[in-house]
């Protein structure tokens, strides 16, 4: 019997204070990064968890893991945001700025977890899902402000995409008010 064609094992769940343990980390993990970004270590997160760093290392082999998982909750909750609240919105120009300042707010915010994962991964930019379903909110927004035209006929997902880009920048740099920087571009997506 060839090993593809061997039954596998059903898939347990998780055992619940196992998730809770895990959401515990990640949530802990959050605020550590944010508060000392790239200088956070494992122990001090198991502390803020209040569970063992054994603990910590089931749930995440290495620190890089545990900094991407934390990055990927962060995109979801972004992702979140644009789906419930921007894509709401009355029209399609109001939910680009409710999308681009929510994600400067976070930013903003959250500058020292940002450094970790640049630190970690060599860039803050999504990737992969959580990329795609971003740039799907982005899609939605630019299709129906074309149809509303309170956006421009021209403006692309690139476009999007290269505004948080320089959104990110702006907030990593101090190169100046973010809340401007998001209503310049804004202004320029507008017909």
């Amino acid at each position: 019997m060839s090993p593809s064609s061997v039954p596998s094992a059903p898939q347990r769940r998780p055992r619940a204070d196992a998730e809770r343990n895990r959401g515990r980390v990640l949530e802990a993990a959050r605020e550590v990064f944010r508060a000392s970004g790239d200088e956070a270590q494992m122990p001090e997160i198991a502390r803020a968890a209040g569970v063992g760093i054994g603990t910590v290392y089931r749930h995440f082999p290495s620190r890089s893991a545990l900094i991407a998982a934390v990055g990927e909750q962060r995109q979801a909750e972004i992702v979140e945001f644009g789906r419930s609240r921007c894509l709401a919105c009355p029209t399609a120009a109001e939910g680009l700025v409710a999308y681009l300042t929510h994600i400067g707010e976070v930013l903003s915010t959250e500058r020292g977890l940002s450094a970790a994962i640049e630190a970690a991964f060599g860039s803050t930019e999504p990737a992969g899902e959580g990329r795609e379903r971003a740039e799907e909110v982005a899609a939605q927004l630019l299709a129906r402000g074309k149809e509303e035209g309170t956006v421009r006929a021209d403006a692309e997902v690139a476009d999007v995409v290269m505004a948080v880009c320089g959104l990110a920048a702006v907030i990593r740099n101090g190169a100046g008010d973010w809340h401007r920087y998001v209503r310049m571009v804004c202004a320029g997506l507008r017909p």
